[in-house]
């Protein structure tokens, strides 16, 4: 509808903007001028809408972490304040017109869908998502390894041995959710180890000392990851504040640089840090 209205905008700028109200044949030898014919209506006007719904365009094609901001504005914020410039200053000029031509009736009415359309994206849930997708971010390697040099089994980050996290032959699974073993191995859910891990320590540990429980890693062995979530979800301050600090939105990924339990200590693009609380589903990078 935003493009549409912006595409008619534009054909109503060719048109007459004066009727003729003369009587007999006196109108047939009138000329109305088009809006670019008058300075103000056409780049004041016409040309303001028009660049407001390329604004409100392009905002909508780029994810949020490649939004850039103009004096402060995002670019569709600048585009809705387009639209609705050009909205009001078209209708002026038809009040103030003693014969409104079809270019200024038909540019009227475009403007004000063009203003509604922009002003009604943030609005709709199913206009917020982004056109293109968010780039996918590089795999976290671990501290002194390059990226394809093949590690311990089993470590987080290993490139370049099948099973390990980021081969290309392995399914990715859902968070906390089992591995396939005929994948060779594959992912191993979020804080488990793999076999024969968590085992030889505890052999070698006094008998009147108790062994860790199997499956669980000490808070060292976590590396950070970069995830997405399925929905909207809010993550709350590490204090523990009731209220939530930000939005995780779908289609972008954020970096886990925590684990608490069953929650994560996520940061946002712009540096914020709080605790997702519901982890489930979340995609892995």
């Amino acid at each position: 509808m935003l493009i549409g209205a912006a595409v008619v905008l534009f054909i109503a700028s060719f048109l007459g903007i004066s009727g003729c109200d003369l009587p007999g044949n006196a109108c047939d030898a009138f000329d109305s001028p088009f809006s670019w014919e008058v300075s103000p209506l056409g780049w004041g006007s016409f040309l303001l809408g028009i660049a407001g719904a390329a604004l409100v365009v392009v905002s909508r094609a780029l994810p949020q972490q490649q939004q850039r901001k103009v004096a402060g504005l995002e670019l569709g914020q600048l585009g809705v304040a387009f639209t609705v410039a050009a909205a009001w200053t078209l209708l002026m000029w038809v009040f103030e017109s003693s014969s409104a031509g079809a270019g200024l009736i038909l540019g009227l009415i475009a403007s004000l869908a063009l203003a509604g359309a922009a002003i009604a994206g943030p609005l709709v849930p199913a206009l917020q998502a982004p056109l293109l997708s968010a780039p996918r971010p590089q795999t976290p390697q671990p501290y002194g390894m390059q990226a394809g040099q093949a590690g311990p089994a089993g470590q987080f980050g290993q490139q370049g041995a099948p099973g390990g996290y980021g081969y290309p032959g392995a399914q990715q699974q859902p968070y906390g959710a089992q591995p396939d073993p005929s994948l060779g191995g594959g992912q191993q859910p979020f804080g488990g180890q793999g076999p024969a891990q968590g085992q030889a320590p505890a052999q070698a540990q006094p008998q009147g000392q108790a062994a860790p429980a199997h499956g669980q890693a000490p808070a060292a062995d976590f590396a950070p990851f970069w995830f997405a979530v399925p929905v909207a979800r809010p993550l709350y301050g590490e204090d523990g504040s009731p209220a939530p600090i930000a939005e995780l939105a779908p289609g972008t990924w954020y970096l886990a640089v925590e684990q608490r339990g069953q929650a994560l200590v996520a940061q946002t693009q712009d540096g914020r840090r709080g605790v997702l609380q519901d982890t489930t589903g979340i995609q892995r990078g």
